[in-house]
């Protein structure tokens, strides 16, 4: 299999893949497959540290094609990694993103069609640090994909077979497409609460006002998602709420909020602008989206002088 990223995601998951005796290759830039080659794929976790020294290839030397494609990038290097990838997709390619938001999806069947391209989601907080080394901030490691209409398809067994068995949880799914929107919406309001309030959620909840704001977020984004079409089931619910709402979760932060601390890019429009383009499309009031929004997207401005 190809992996599409060698960062907290893809480095992660490709990783445990690797470690476990997959057959595994990552897509990578030249300065990070000398890295690669230099101090092998490092991760540190709860459970302890690994060196993994792993395979590599960039763009002119992709060698395809591959059964099954990994894409683990950004948003804003979507378009770069499809242009790369080109080479690896073959008649019976599957590939199963791990972005964020919605906008990859369109574009993924756009590029390759429909018939190669599944839904997916991840689950884990992780970073890289300067060194480029990856590190589990928590024990939550999961993943799930499957056919985005939910029919069933003759890969997923195969594609569940490849992505099991290395240490994190695995599930091949039918309801992918309803996980990816619970996604978002777990994934916006956490960013819209930490980066809105430059703090992690216990540093907001402990604040004046700060339960009633995390609540007025999380209550914005479960009636955007409900109004296209995809209300969040109780479990979802279950899970945002522990972990936006819960006093308990004081460590907790967005991946948004560490990369603004970090002077990084951020995926505002894939993960917040495009939840608002919702609302404002189908009437629902989101005003603490919007601010969120405004004050990402000078975030990035100020980034780009």
């Amino acid at each position: 299999m190809l992996i599409v990223g060698a960062g907290a995601t893809g480095g992660y998951f490709g990783g445990r893949l690797a470690e476990a005796g997959r057959n595994v290759t990552f897509l990578v830039r030249p300065a990070r497959a000398a890295l690669l080659a230099q101090r092998g794929l490092r991760i540190t976790s709860p459970a302890g540290e690994s060196v993994i020294y792993v395979r590599t290839v960039t763009a002119p030397s992709l060698d395809g094609p591959y059964d099954l494609i990994v894409l683990a990038v950004k948003s804003y290097g979507l378009a770069e990694a499809i242009a790369d990838l080109r080479p690896a997709v073959g008649p019976h390619t599957v590939i199963v993103p791990l972005l964020n938001g919605m906008r990859h999806i369109d574009a993924l069947v756009q590029a390759f069609g429909p018939e190669h391209v599944y839904g997916g989601v991840c689950m884990i907080a992780g970073t890289l640090t300067a060194e480029g080394d990856i590190v589990q901030l928590t024990g939550l490691h999961r993943l799930a994909y499957g056919p985005l209409d939910g029919a069933p398809h003759p890969r997923l067994t195969a594609v569940t077979e490849a992505l099991s068995g290395a240490g994190f949880d695995s599930e091949g799914t039918r309801t992918i497409t309803q996980q990816m929107w619970e996604k978002w919406l777990f994934l916006a309001s956490l960013g819209v609460v930490t980066t809105l309030m430059r703090s992690p959620v216990g540093a907001v909840l402990a604040a004046p006002g700060g339960p009633a704001f995390t609540d007025g977020v999380v209550a914005e984004a479960v009636a955007i998602v409900t109004a296209a079409g995809h209300p969040p089931r109780e479990p979802a619910l279950r899970f945002l709420r522990a972990s936006i709402t819960n006093a308990r979760s004081v460590p907790t932060t967005s991946s948004m909020y560490r990369d603004m601390q970090a002077g990084l890019p951020v995926e505002a429009d894939a993960i917040v602008g495009d939840l608002l383009t919702y609302a404002e499309r189908l009437g629902v009031q989101a005003p603490l989206y919007a601010a969120a929004y405004t004050n990402l997207s000078i975030y990035s401005a100020g980034r780009e002088a």
